[in-house]
């Protein structure tokens, strides 16, 4: 067992004292009391995509025509977690059919490019920077495969007020501008990121204006012009012919062949609650394995921010990433179902293995074949018609590659350093195929009625903080805002999709708000604690409230987000 240092106690013994205890409504850790509208909401991690989100409602539009606007701003306005050159995932509740519906827009890897080209150059696994990780863009058609099946407004009308920004300029907010700061150390060497992204070599000061002509003049061509024109139109052609002198694969080829698809949602429910999500490529299914894994456990009695909560939902996280690791993949290459990933007959041999005394160094995978027999953005919006939108988008690795095509405005993914490079592996990298994905957007239903649109924001916290967020609301009680700001676990070290295999146990954030005699106690069982700065993803949340028909709204303080409806 390992024993912290005087330092790490010392940064770590935070407690609930140092809150704002005298509130009037609510935990001590909540940061505002919950949004209420009677009409329509939208909460996003930035106030002005949320204002031009209400807009579009206010203006006739619907939630999803809502959701693409907040969407195509925020790929402008928060570059450090999205934009066109990224992928998108979404979760729609149309009333209409009172039905779920779910949107893979994820891109694949380059048909030209094969896992044997890595092994033959020497990699052991795909770099996160530069050409070798870009896979196809999906968002672009994402937002048109929404607005085709649901959208209302015209595609111009939707796209208008992220160009308008994009042209005449908005501040930089605080949050983002680190982030910015950060990538423009990381992806400065990159083809066209310092000309494009950047004001004279640097990152825009905090409130500074800033404009992005060449992505104003994207995003009208593709309101004018539809998504064709950016697949297999003049830009596919600009992105083609820049990756292939910079060392890259993708081609026209693969930016023309592009397709999303759309999937059926997959859900458990937990203590008479549907938890949805989408299933692999994305990592949302882990949610819901660590959630069966739960229930098992009387949560509620052991208290929120408990030792044994705590315990229990690490045990939890780590059996449910073991099989991340060993299954997710594209769905065709997945050799075994997510049904029985995410039965509550696996959950239960698989809590099997937890000791309540003393933390796992490791776990093997589980084999569900014994059932044989038997930094990301996420935004919501909702309309006065009941419809309800949950969305997810990011270039992966905060501003993505840095491969920033010439003209265009916007930086390419690297969602492709997430295959691995083992031969056999489901998501073992191969010509025209999906990459394992972090992003996921989610859901939850009561007696078959949309009650909870949320996500949150992190790489591998995002399944980690969708439990927890369920938990918060369903056994320990709490409200959407505070569910949301209440204090996080998150857990690192696992094994992962990449090839990476989880070391003594992994490490132990616990967000500021934790007792030091719980922190204490988690050591004694034998988890490694340290202190950490900020990767316990960000939130946003809408509630159709179940008694008064009116919409709740959450956005917590990790980022500079706002929830507001009419």
């Amino acid at each position: 067992m390992k024993t912290p240092s005087l330092l790490l106690l010392a940064l770590i013994n935070w407690s609930f004292s140092s809150m704002a205890a005298d509130r009037v409504t609510g935990e001590p850790f909540a940061t505002r009391s919950e949004i209420y509208a009677p009409h329509a909401m939208a909460a996003t991690s930035h106030p002005l995509a949320t204002q031009i989100a209400v807009d579009i409602l206010k203006g006739g539009g619907n939630a999803i025509d809502a959701a693409i606007a907040a969407n195509a701003a925020l790929g402008l306005m928060e570059p450090t977690g999205n934009g066109i050159g990224g992928d998108l995932f979404a979760i729609v509740w149309d009333a209409k059919s009172e039905r779920l519906y779910g949107l893979n827009a994820s891109g694949r890897s380059p048909r030209s490019l094969s896992r044997e080209w890595f092994v033959e150059n020497g990699y052991e696994t795909i770099p996160p920077y530069g050409p070798l990780p870009v896979s196809v863009p999906g968002t672009v058609d994402g937002w048109f495969e929404l607005h085709g099946r649901f959208g209302s407004l015209p595609m111009k009308s939707i796209l208008q007020p992220a160009i308008d920004y994009a042209r005449n300029g908005h501040p930089v907010h605080e949050f983002i501008q680190h982030g910015w700061n950060v990538y423009v150390g990381r992806l400065s060497e990159y083809p066209g990121f310092i000309e494009q992204m950047t004001i004279d070599g640097r990152a825009p000061a905090v409130g500074e204006v800033w404009k992005n002509p060449n992505l104003a003049n994207t995003l009208e061509r593709i309101a004018n012009e539809g998504r064709d024109v950016f697949y297999k139109g003049e830009m596919a052609r600009v992105i083609a012919e820049y990756m292939q002198e910079n060392g890259g694969f993708l081609s026209y080829e693969d930016m023309a062949a592009h397709e999303s698809s759309w999937v059926e949602p997959v859900s458990s429910n937990y203590r008479g609650y549907d938890v949805w999500e989408l299933p692999p490529n994305g990592q949302g299914i882990a949610a819901l394995q660590i959630l069966n894994i739960l229930e098992q456990h009387d949560i509620a009695a052991m208290g929120f921010g408990s030792a044994d909560y705590v315990h229990v939902f690490l045990e939890a996280k780590k059996l449910a990433f073991e099989d991340r690791a060993r299954f997710y993949s594209d769905p065709a290459f997945m050799d075994v179902s997510v049904e029985k990933l995410i039965s509550k007959k696996y959950a239960i041999e698989r809590n099997k293995l937890i000791d309540m005394k003393s933390a796992a160094t490791d776990f093997p995978h589980g084999d569900p074949e014994i059932l044989r027999d038997g930094d990301t953005i996420y935004l919501t919006t909702a309309d006065a018609d009941g419809n309800m939108v949950s969305l997810i988008q990011s270039n992966y690795r905060g501003m993505g590659s840095g491969m920033t095509p010439p003209g265009l405005g916007f930086i390419l993914q690297n969602r492709g350093e997430l295959f691995n490079l083992k031969a056999g592996h489901p998501n073992s990298f191969e010509p025209g195929k999906l990459p394992f994905h972090t992003i996921i957007p989610s859901f939850i239903t009561k007696d078959g009625k949309p009650l909870i649109s949320f996500g949150l924001m992190g790489g591998g916290m995002q399944p980690q903080g969708h439990a927890q967020i369920v938990v918060n609301l369903i056994d320990f009680g709490m409200g959407l805002q505070e569910a949301g700001d209440a204090p996080r676990i998150h857990h690192s070290g696992s094994s992962e999709p990449t090839g990476q295999v989880m070391a003594d146990g992994g490490i132990v954030n616990l967000e500021t708000g934790f007792d030091y005699k719980v922190i204490r106690e988690l050591i004694a069982r034998g988890h490694t604690i340290q202190f950490a700065r900020g990767p316990f993803g960000g939130y946003q949340a809408i509630k159709k409230h179940p008694q008064h028909g009116v919409y709740v709204g959450a956005s917590e303080s990790r980022k500079d987000g706002q929830a507001a409806g009419y």
